[in-house]
């Protein structure tokens, strides 16, 4: 057995543990040692049994003069043992734990961690930690061979079926046996300049930390490793990326007359964030060097458009673009504004998806724009010179990396509408040129965004009546507004009884509140042309409220819908609130977010209320980061945006030092073998566009 040996391969035990264990991500040796414990129970104050006072949490050790069951009224079966050492003598009980009496014998002696609680005039310790030191000598004076008791110990996040106590028998046993084989393979320049402490240092204080203290250092070295690993895993990607790959220059002086042309017939001005946007762009595609760059905006930034100016100039240089969106509303929306923008240009635009074939496989196409339908065989390109992936941290790497070869390494534009906190991006994304959309189209008002409790439910319906009345029951709307109603679940579950579900919602809406106003129903059970249908219906205001699950969340522009109303605010992140409060304000009309909740968790209400005071995507998001954490800063787990396991994405200050680092050391990379092949053994998944 060695660290990297997967779990599922070595029999007995482990064999019977490795599904369970794999809900915890330990799948190797090795990722024993990154389950980093959760928090510490300090049962380091040893004392002798005389010495011991009622509520202490204290360990005493001894030996075991009597242990046996005893059969209660309150309880099935009792555990009592008599623990004496030379002071004294202490009852110690347990509760339904008759394996207990096999595990721990007379005689034995033994080291118990737990509160001490007094009755009936004498003191007993209830239900505590304990191991048995069958070798006297095991208890040495620093009592390093305890784990489980009499220091600071370590509690792990488990799972059905592995408890805590297990995990860290498994850990201690690792670091003891694979002392010798926890090679540094951080040069010693960088721990020196870092600050860094030794790695099996690290990993052993960690895990059995001698004193507080040592835990941040501990910590602090292994979240170094872990990020200046990605950091140099997204240099190695970008210098692949650019080494001995040849692009297509794509001449801009040659076209400039066309490019203001189609500039000046565009129905709005583009923002100041889209010009420079552009900027960038053209300079990497006027490279021999093909492009590899990620633009971000909010919902209704205008990246479409953005994009569309690069696919223009593409065809003008003789080349097809080609545009894969992850859904076939996404991909129907990107058609239409493309069409509209570049047709009376003379571009030949084109649309597949799973329900739309292509008419044509003879690659008589300049773009062609779809979901990943555009991945067939059957579809050809004759020179396929720029690829726009959009909301790409929703595909796969094989899938990027297909349509990329579709071409002879085309220019590579991705784009996310996923509001991205910076130090995200600058870990996750290192590989990638970033060009932001911080501004909103002008003219565009902002969104008045309300916190709606419980108690003022019924007023809110009755104003969202008064915004949606129509002149008679049976003709179209006017000047009135429509509305989205979210809600997070298509049917409840038995489990899920609180969250408003879409179909029920629904029923309800129709049947009991708004009872003379017409409503859709759209969610991600539908067949894409039922979702098609009831977009179009929606659009052309055959109703007035559509009730939906997130599938509106990116690529759906009805400029008629003022009000989006979200049910069960509280179970969204703050950036996929802010990417479903995107579906309203888009027209010149004034638009509203109301967020329905019905907690009372006074800090779930301020994560909400900051809705109402923040409208820039990446602020919420790196609010989001700091309230809730890595793990849950998109409200739903999103691919391609890993969650770290001892790092965080809030520590601006190390992610910038080991970016640092990383930069400074890469070039000579090849002397420092060990670290190479480290290096080799971290996987980034779906973070690179290859």
């Amino acid at each position: 057995m060695d660290l990297k040996t997967p779990i599922k391969n070595l029999g007995g035990i482990y064999k019977r543990y490795c599904r369970a264990l794999e809900k915890l991500n330990i799948i190797t040796f090795g990722d024993f040692l990154y389950h980093i414990p959760s928090r510490y129970e300090d049962y380091s104050i040893i004392s002798k049994i005389d010495k011991v006072q009622e509520g202490e949490i204290v360990t005493i050790q001894g030996i075991v003069t009597d242990i046996k069951n005893e059969y209660t009224k309150r309880y099935k079966k009792i555990q009592k043992a008599i623990v004496e050492d030379d002071t004294g003598k202490i009852e110690v009980v347990w509760f339904n734990q008759p394996f207990l009496v096999k595990n721990i014998k007379k005689e034995d002696k033994i080291s118990l961690s737990g509160r001490v609680n007094r009755y009936f005039n004498k003191n007993i310790m209830e239900s505590p930690e304990y191991e048995v030191a069958r070798n006297t000598t095991n208890f040495d004076a620093n009592n390093h061979e305890l784990i489980h008791t009499g220091r600071l110990v370590p509690v792990y996040p488990q799972t059905r079926g592995v408890s805590s106590k297990w995990i860290r028998r498994q850990v201690y046993k690792i670091i003891q046996e694979h002392k010798q084989n926890l090679f540094e393979y951080i040069p010693d320049s960088i721990l020196k300049d870092a600050n860094l402490t030794g790695l099996f240092w690290a990993f052993d204080q960690i895990h059995f930390p001698e004193i507080y203290e040592n835990i941040d250092k501990a910590r602090n070295r292994l979240a170094f490793d872990e990020l200046f690993l990605i950091q140099l895993a997204a240099r190695k990607r970008r210098v692949d990326w650019e080494k001995n790959l040849i692009g297509h220059p794509f001449s801009i002086s040659k076209y400039k007359n066309k490019i203001e042309e189609f500039w000046s017939k565009l129905p709005f001005e583009l923002t100041n964030a889209q010009k420079k946007a552009v900027k960038e762009i053209y300079k990497d595609i006027a490279s021999n060097k093909p492009m590899n760059r990620l633009l971000e905006g909010d919902v209704g930034s205008g990246k479409t458009v953005v994009s569309a100016i690069a696919m223009y100039l593409a065809f003008l240089n003789g080349f097809q673009a080609v545009l894969m969106a992850p859904t076939e509303i996404l991909a129907n929306q990107h058609f239409k504004t493309i069409s509209d923008l570049l047709t009376p240009l003379g571009v030949n635009v084109e649309l597949v998806t799973g329900s739309r074939k292509l008419s044509i496989l003879n690659s008589q196409f300049s773009i062609l724009i779809g979901t990943h339908a555009v991945l067939s065989d059957k579809i050809k390109f004759d020179k396929l010179g720029l690829v726009v992936i959009d909301e790409q941290q929703r595909f796969g790497v094989e899938q990027r990396a297909i349509v990329k070869k579709k071409g002879n390494n085309p220019h590579l534009l991705v784009m996310t509408a996923t509001p991205i906190p910076r130090t995200v991006a600058l870990t996750m994304y290192g590989d990638l040129d970033l060009s932001y959309l911080d501004e909103m189209p002008i003219g565009r008002k902002k969104v008045k965004t309300w916190l709606v409790p419980k108690e003022k439910r019924q007023k809110a319906y009755e104003w969202i009546k008064s915004q949606l009345s129509r002149p008679k029951d049976d003709q179209p709307l006017a000047e009135t507004s429509q509305a989205f109603v979210i809600c997070p679940f298509i049917e409840e579950s038995e489990n899920m009884q609180t969250v408003k579900a879409a179909t029920k919602e629904y029923e309800k809406l129709k049947k009991e509140i708004f009872k003379n106003i017409k409503i859709g129903l759209l969610h991600g059970k539908l067949k894409a042309k039922e979702k098609n249908d009831v977009l179009q219906k929606f659009k052309e205001k055959a109703f007035d409220i559509l009730v939906a699950t997130p599938v509106v969340e990116v690529g759906i522009d009805i400029p008629n819908a003022t009000i989006i109303v979200i049910e069960a605010s509280e179970r969204f992140g703050l950036s996929q609130l802010h990417q479903l409060r995107g579906r309203v304000g888009r027209g010149d009309k004034q638009s509203y977010c109301l967020l329905f909740t019905e907690t009372t968790n006074t800090q779930t209400v301020g994560r909400l209320k900051s809705m109402e005071r923040i409208y820039n995507g990446t602020e919420l998001a790196e609010l989001d980061l700091k309230l809730r954490g890595p793990g849950d800063i998109y409200g739903t787990v999103q691919h391609g945006i890993p969650n770290l396991k001892i790092a965080s994405f809030s520590d601006f200050v190390l992610i910038e030092k080991t970016k640092k680092e990383a930069e400074k050391i890469f070039p000579n990379l090849s002397k420092y073998p060990l670290l190479v092949e480290k290096l080799k053994s971290i996987t980034v998944k779906n973070v690179s566009p290859d």
